[in-house]
């Protein structure tokens, strides 16, 4: 189908409904021919009411390699833009009771609503929403398209990690330095704030686990006490109560937990912005600096002087000045690598904007 237009201002949400219903766990082959375990997630999408135009209720399943591949493909299409996290691959900062198994069922359900969160917040994006390759993930089954993003991908590998790599501005910008801090700020909170909950969810799980055998003791102690039976089955069920609400708090934290990982994931997001930016006013300081080392070196083939010490100065003393003639051809290559150095600076600024 067509990609349906969106109005400027509004988001796609606001014509189609988008939902990750149920998770499915597949069993086939990988890139190296070997059998392997994968879960599955199913896309929904249907039109908000009757009158949305363009728009058919369609369904398709999609593994979270191809969700990691889509959002590798905003961040490098859309360098400005803080593309919401995915949820974790692998359970980190867990505690006893719940499993790093990635095919745990409790596991793959958080995750499944991780997803329909993040497809919610790309289609809720002013920006983000009107992409066409997002607009085929959601309602076209095509092999090709995660080809296609595989190779995007692998082009655009260099440019990530390009990101990463050591280099220094001269001049940041004030208001992505103060970003970055906030963000490792808040990674830092967040992460110690986490690794606490986990503790402390550890300890009361272990309350949970004494008091569900207490329960189960006294339960099974009354039957063979006749005076004290009454007492200790009525301490077995408190027991038992104490242990089934300490349950249920740790499993509504747990929603809050999730919430907080979110939160944890977007300062990734934020200082990923801020790189890209430190990365484009790298580039332009690099352009800008060579564009005027040619304006200096048209500048001393013009005039005939030679301002700072070069090789080229002492080969000039030593075997005699250029003719005319190779003064006006480098003069001619100078021309054309100033016009190229003033439209890379002139690229690099919109960039940098």
């Amino acid at each position: 189908p067509a990609m349906v237009e969106i109005e400027k201002g509004t988001s796609l949400l606001r014509k189609m409904e988008i939902s990750v219903a149920e998770a499915e766990k597949r069993t086939g082959k990988n890139t190296v021919n070997m059998q392997e375990i994968y879960t599955v997630y199913l896309i929904e999408t249907r039109p908000v009411d009757a009158l949305t135009e363009g728009i058919t209720p369609d369904s398709l399943w999609r593994r979270y390699s191809e969700f990691e591949l889509l959002r590798n493909y905003l961040l490098v299409t859309y360098p400005f833009v803080v593309v919401a996290p995915l949820p974790e691959k692998r359970a980190e900062i867990v505690w006893h009771k719940l499993s790093a198994d990635n095919m745990d069922p409790d596991f793959v359900e958080r995750r499944r609503v991780g997803l329909e969160n993040f497809l919610h917040r790309v289609a809720s994006h002013p920006v983000l929403c009107n992409d066409n390759i997002f607009y085929i993930f959601l309602t076209e089954v095509r092999n090709h398209l995660i080809f296609n993003l595989s190779v995007f991908f692998i082009q655009a590998d260099s440019r990530l990690k390009a990101v990463n790599a050591a280099f220094r501005v001269k001049n940041p910008d004030g208001r992505f330095t103060e970003l970055k801090h906030y963000s490792d700020e808040l990674q830092t909170v967040l992460s110690q704030l986490l690794r606490v909950r986990a503790r402390v969810a550890d300890r009361l799980y272990g309350v949970y686990k004494v008091h569900g055998n207490y329960g189960r003791v006294f339960s099974e102690w009354s039957a063979i006490e006749k005076e004290m039976g009454d007492g200790l089955q009525s301490a077995g069920h408190h027991m038992d109560a104490y242990a089934a609400s300490v349950d249920d708090i740790l499993e509504e934290e747990e929603h809050y937990a999730d919430q907080l990982k979110e939160y944890l994931f977007y300062t990734d997001a934020l200082r990923a912005v801020c790189r890209k930016h430190e990365l484009t006013q790298f580039e332009l300081e690099m352009v800008a600096l060579d564009l005027a080392c040619k304006k200096q070196q048209k500048e001393e083939l013009v005039t005939g002087t030679v301002r700072t010490f070069s090789l080229k100065g002492m080969t000039s003393k030593l075997f005699g000045q250029e003719t005319a003639e190779q003064r006006e051809a480098k003069l001619q290559v100078l021309e054309q690598q100033l016009k190229e150095g003033e439209e890379a600076v002139k690229e690099k600024n919109t960039e940098s904007e």
